[in-house]
């Protein structure tokens, strides 16, 4: 389980923290430090199935629809 949570740490931070704290903040709320990494990785998540679904139709272009 260690190996798979260091492996979760390497990944490059695809959000923008700025804009995600600024966007919980105007919404009232505040942001954990834990938030910007769990984030990260259900954007991972979403990227991942969302190129799966491009390549099982067939195509090397990721359309909204993937999503």
């Amino acid at each position: 389980m260690a190996k798979k949570a260091a492996a979760k740490k390497e990944r490059e931070m695809l959000v923008v923290g700025s804009k995600v704290k600024a966007f919980v903040k105007e919404s009232g709320c505040m942001t954990a430090g834990d938030v910007l990494p769990a984030l990260n990785e259900k954007v991972y998540e979403l990227l991942a199935a969302a190129t799966a679904r491009t390549k099982s139709n067939k195509r090397s272009t990721l359309r909204p629809q993937d999503l």
